[in-house]
This record gives structure tokens, C-alpha cells and sequence, in this order.
């Protein structure tokens, strides 16, 4: 008797610069697939240099989901992406294509596939406090705070998010416990598929190299003035995204806090310090098959077609 498999998600993962979206490109081409985004920047409209998101023109044809799919203004949480790529992902399945994650924000990734602990409402008076604290100690201090109670929600959350920082103490202090171990009492919201998680990983010396070669890039291709047409179309510059990698840098040099070649410089050493962040989550994950190489290279897309066929075809 044949026992009927579950319908299959392929998840493209790993550091900046590793090269995840050629390889779900190819992915997607070889396999009638389509691109589910798993970034927490590309889904917002307009920002598009600095996250480097693969324009229509080089989509090969390729649908691609949760591009572009937020204002600026917005406040795009993770489980608001999970419950719309869990849909996205139903849609696919529907139209007899396979889904295929591509991104490096682990936290969106472990919405989708482990499901977000919903927490308790928010205090306004603990809040007032934690924010008073940080106004007058500053937010790295409360970054600190926060990594002697909950380790890892400090490993994500980068020590300026006063925000994020802010909810996960908050939890902490409300519940008793840290936000992180809260996790294990989630469902996700697509219990009934499979994920194959793929991820790609680098030396560290090639992600710099590459990094480097994206800074360069992204400045060559108008990111100062991707930002100044943000910020003419009214975008303050409080807006989520402009908080972060490569905008934030580029909007303090836009304000006179540094030059251009520091800036390209700064943003570099944060990317690469953000992708030795990312190498440490995805090792946390449970069940991801590593491949070593950049993932446009041959041999390694050649390898993610060998794990996807032997799934597909068992």
C-alpha cells in the first residue's frame, strides 16, 4: 500500500551574498516552480537597490511572491508574512507548482515553518520604563540587558532595535520567561507540508569579496538617489525600512554624518558581521542540508537538483 506524500516546499537559505537567489532561479526553472520571498526588506515598495531584489527583467518568466507587497510606512511583521506565504504557498501547490523559498531573514523562515509564539498584550508602563532606560543608559544597554535573560533573541535583534528589543523584555518580564523558549509551543501555519531546506554557505574571505563587489554595485546603480526619490515622495525616515542594512548607512551619509567611502566601507563590515548573524541562526535550524559554494555555480546548483529529485521522484 503506498503511503501518499505531502506537498513539498523547497527553502533556498543562507547568508548575504551566497548567491540563494540564482539558485532558486534555477530551482524554479528546472522544477515548474515559483519564488516565495523570505526577506524582510524586499517586501516593501520602493526599496529595491539596496536590497537587491531580482528585477521583472531578470526573472526568467519566473512568478515570484511577496515582492513590493507593503508601503514603507508599514509595519510588515513575521507573522504577518507567515500567514501570507502560507497562503502563497497553498496557491501554488493549487496550481501544481512547486513553492520555493528564497531569503536569509531566518526569523520570517521559523514563522513559516515553527509558527511565532502570539505573547501577551503590550504594558504601556513597562514599556515607558525599558524606553526610559534606554534614553537615558542607551539602547545598547538594553541590548545587553536583554542578553543575560533571553541569549538568543539577542543574537537576532540587533542591539540599535529598541523596538524589538523592547518586546522581547517585555515578554520576558510579563511571562517569566524569555521570548525563545515560548517557541517550542507554536504551531506553524503549513503543518501539512513538507520543507526541504537548502542552505548555502561561504568562507568567510568570499563573502567579504563578494560583499564588497555588492556595496560597489549598489551605489554604481543609484542608491543615494533611490533614497533621495524616497524621501521626495515623503518616506520619513522613520519608516521600518529605511532602519536597515545598506539604507540606514546610506541615509546618515545623505545627512552629512559621514563620507562616501566610509559609508561604503561601514556598510560592507555591517554586512559581513550580519551575515556571520545569519550563519549562526541557520545552524540553529533543525533539518537544513548544507551545500558548500556560491549558489549560481554550477556544481552547486547541480547538487540542489539531485536533493530535489530524489524528493520529488520517491
Amino acid at each position: 500500500m503506498s503511503v501518499e506524500r505531502r506537498p513539498l516546499v523547497v527553502a533556498v537559505l543562507g547568508s548575504t551574498a551566497t548567491g540563494k537567489s540564482a539558485l532558486a532561479l534555477a530551482l524554479a526553472e528546472r522544477f515548474d516552480g515559483e519564488i516565495v520571498n523570505c526577506d524582510s526588506t524586499a517586501v516593501y515598495r520602493g526599496f529595491d537597490i539596496g536590497t537587491d531584489k531580482v528585477g521583472v527583467a531578470d526573472r526568467r518568466g519566473i512568478e515570484h511572491h511577496l515582492i513590493d507587497v507593503a508601503d514603507p510606512t508599514e509595519e510588515y511583521t513575521a507573522a504577518r508574512y507567515a500567514r501570507d506565504a502560507a497562503s502563497a504557498i497553498r496557491e501554488i501547490h493549487a496550481r501544481g507548482r512547486l513553492p520555493i523559498l528564497a531569503g536569509g531573514t531566518g526569523f520570517y523562515y521559523r514563522a513559516l515553518t515553527r509558527g511565532l509564539f502570539p505573547g501577551p498584550g503590550r504594558d504601556a508602563v513597562l514599556r515607558q520604563r525599558l524606553e526610559g532606560i534606554a534614553s537615558n543608559r542607551g539602547v545598547p544597554f538594553l541590548h545587553r540587558m536583554l542578553r543575560r535573560v533571553d541569549p538568543p533573541s539577542a543574537d537576532r535583534i540587533q542591539a540599535r532595535d529598541l523596538k524589538r528589543i523592547v518586546r522581547a523584555l517585555e515578554v520576558f518580564f510579563l511571562t517569566g520567561r524569555p521570548l525563545t523558549s515560548h517557541f517550542a509551543e507554536t504551531a506553524s501555519p503549513i503543518p501539512d507540508v513538507d520543507v526541504m531546506g537548502i542552505a548555502v554557505r561561504l568562507p568567510a574571505a568570499d563573502i567579504s569579496d563578494r560583499v564588497e563587489r555588492r556595496v560597489a554595485a549598489q551605489f554604481g546603480r543609484g542608491l543615494l538617489d533611490e533614497i533621495r526619490a524616497l524621501r521626495a515622495r515623503g518616506i520619513p525616515e522613520t519608516a521600518r525600512p529605511f532602519g536597515g542594512l545598506v539604507y540606514r548607512q546610506a541615509l546618515e551619509h545623505l545627512n552629512g554624518v559621514r563620507d562616501e567611502p566610509a559609508t561604503r566601507a561601514l556598510i560592507a563590515q555591517e554586512n559581513r558581521q550580519y551575515a556571520r548573524r545569519q550563519l549562526i541562526w541557520f545552524r540553529k535550524e533543525p533539518n537544513l542540508i548544507w551545500l558548500d559554494g556560491p549558489g549560481e555555480s554550477p556544481e552547486t546548483i547541480a547538487a540542489a537538483c539531485r536533493l530535489v529529485e530524489e524528493r520529488v521522484h520517491t
